[in-house]
This record gives structure tokens, sequence and C-alpha cells, in this order.
């Protein structure tokens, strides 16, 4: 019974960590590098993952500089910053990009906020997914005799408070996330 524990727990800790990683990518006021992960560029052919082909680093709190290794790539990091929904229009000075974020407006961090809802719900359907799963491969090996019924019922107990401890996580993070972007 422990191994299909374990893969619930393992599941469902991916599942948090996939919405940590889309946290990490929204953007607050002030710049960071983890915005850019999502953004992939045309390296010969190849979509590349943007800090594969340039070092990015934070200036001043609000500026990103992206400095590709090769300079024939200025243009296609321009183009796929541009077409990203990242909102911000890239600065190109022949070496370098620059991307300054300006503060965000009351109206765009409550938008952001209903974004960050959103995935927080839909992080909480995929972790009771994940149980419902589970608890369907319980009562599969009772109905086969492989476990008892009161290995069901410690099964679906460990499984509920495990589902409850990864949605009291998941609603920890959103509301970090809010406080984050909500403050001025």
């Amino acid at each position: 019974m422990k191994p299909q524990y374990k893969e619930t727990a393992d599941k469902m800790e991916k599942t948090r960590l996939a919405l940590q990683n889309d946290f990490a990518s929204i953007r607050a006021s002030t710049a960071n590098v983890s915005v850019l992960d999502k953004i992939y560029v045309d390296y010969w052919g190849v979509k590349t993952p943007l800090n594969q082909v340039a070092t990015i680093s934070v200036q001043e709190g609000k500026n990103l500089l992206i400095q590709p290794y090769d300079s024939s790539l200025l243009k296609t990091i321009e183009k796929a910053i541009q077409v990203s929904d990242l909102g911000i229009n890239p600065q190109n000075d022949g070496r370098i990009i620059r991307l300054a974020f300006p503060p965000l407006t009351e109206e765009r961090r409550k938008d952001i906020v209903k974004d960050i809802r959103k995935m927080c719900e839909n992080s909480k359907v995929a972790v009771r997914s994940i149980r419902r799963d589970a608890l369907e491969g319980f009562k599969a090996l009772k109905k086969k005799s492989e476990i008892t019924e009161d290995d069901l019922k410690n099964a679906e107990k460990e499984i509920q408070d495990l589902t409850d401890k990864f949605c009291k996580d998941i609603d920890a993070m959103s509301a970090v996330k809010e406080k984050e972007i909500l403050s001025v």
C-alpha cells in the first residue's frame, strides 16, 4: 500500500512545483529573471530557451539585461520577447537588450491576482483528480481482495490527509504571491 501512497504524494508534489514555477514567471513590479523562462528563440532551427543562448541579469531591481552569446541573435531575441505575453517592449542597443519593468497599475495588479487565483484553483482541481485516481486504485485492490476493508479506510484517510495538506500548501503559496503583487 505504501508504494501507491508515495506515488500519489509525488504526483501532488509535481502539481505544487508546477504552480510554483508558474508563480515565478508572473511579472511583479520588480525585475525577475524567471519571467523569461518560458521564452524560446530559434537558434539554428531549434527552439532553445532564452537563458541558454544569453546571459540574463537584473540591474537596479527594475531592469533586465540580456546579453546573447552570439550577437546575431539580438533581433531574434527581441522578436521573441515582443511576441510573448510579457507586455514589455525590449530596447536593443546593438550589444544587449534591456527590459524596463514599469510599476504595475492597480487594475493590472487585480487582473494578475485573478489569474493567480485561477492557477491556484486549477492546481487544487489537479490534486483532487490525483486523489480520485488513487482512491479508485485502492478500491480496485479491495475488489480484487488484495486489501481489507480496514486497509481501504486507512488508505482513504491517508490520501484525504495528503490532499488537504497539498491544498493548504497551494492556498498558502497563493496568499504569498497575491500579497507580493498587491504590495506597491
